[in-house]
């Protein structure tokens, strides 16, 4: 059979999707050779990773969520320096969202089946970041592996810059949404899994900090949409989760539901891809 490498998108509480993919794999009896992720996709990557099955890391991330009293004690633990818990209060996560330390987040919310180095993993792991001055992509793939993912996920106006090796480095979205090109050669087949959002219908003008992650979410399309128009991956995967926001975390189960829907789908044009 051939090999695979899996390529898992950015997109925010909506690449909670992952999780539905990754139990498809499961069922399919198959595993990725390597996983690249960027912003969420390294989150859900790394755990998968760390070998990880998809059903404890689904109930890892319900039990985050449907437990509101710690979930809002680790959103406090977590703020950076100088931001007021008041804003906290508003569902889901604020209008108004609190600066969150990108390094407590990743120690308050990552399983702890994910260890510290990238060494320990049991599949080969890419976490794209952005050098926010040096206007580069930062692709890590070695050393302490929790650093990598908390400037991966490190959403501008929500997320604080994280200082890493002498750079500011922010969000991998901002520079590859969907890091599918950076497993060129490393398998037979390259599978990618973009959960951003497609257009919605018109609605009312936004407000302002939705307005901010609706551009977060049309910039990373729009590098999505060129990039694919220029090479694509052998298997593009693409849940319905466009009814869902960048912070809709409190959907989880029904993010996970929305991917559930086309696990038989992933099963059966992944399986043909792989034959010998």
């Amino acid at each position: 059979m051939k090999t695979f490498a899996l390529a898992l998108g950015a997109g925010g509480a909506r690449g909670l999707a992952h999780i539905a993919v990754f139990e498809a794999l499961d069922e399919l009896g198959v595993k990725p050779v390597a996983i690249s992720g960027s912003s969420i996709g390294a989150v859900m990557g790394a755990a998968y990773a760390a070998g990880m099955s998809p059903r404890a890391l689904r109930r890892h991330v319900i039990a985050m969520v449907q437990d509101r009293a710690t979930l809002i004690r680790r959103l406090l633990g977590a703020r950076a320096a100088g931001f007021a818990w008041s804003s906290l209060l508003r569902v889901p996560f604020g209008h108004n969202p609190v600066l969150l330390d990108a390094d407590k987040f990743c120690a308050a919310f990552l399983p702890e089946a994910v260890p510290e180095d990238f060494s320990a993993l049991a599949i080969p792991l890419l976490v794209i970041a952005s050098d926010l001055y040096g206007q580069a992509e930062v692709v890590f793939s070695e050393g302490p592996l929790r650093p990598a993912i908390a400037a991966s996920m490190a959403i501008p106006g929500l997320v604080q810059p994280v200082e890493h090796e002498g750079r500011v480095l922010v969000d991998g979205a901002a520079v590859d949404p969907l890091p599918f090109t950076q497993l060129a050669g490393r398998a037979d087949v390259v599978v990618a899994v973009d959960c951003s959002a497609g257009p919605r219908e018109k609605a009312a003008v936004p407000e302002a900090w939705d307005s901010v992650f609706a551009t977060i979410t049309l910039m990373g399309n729009t590098i999505v949409a060129e990039k694919l128009q220029r090479v694509r991956p052998d298997l593009l995967i693409r849940p319905n989760v466009a009814i869902f926001g960048l912070l809709d975390f409190l959907q989880a189960i029904a993010i996970i539901r929305a991917g559930e829907a086309i696990k038989d789908e992933i099963k059966r044009d992944l399986a043909a891809l792989l034959k010998d």
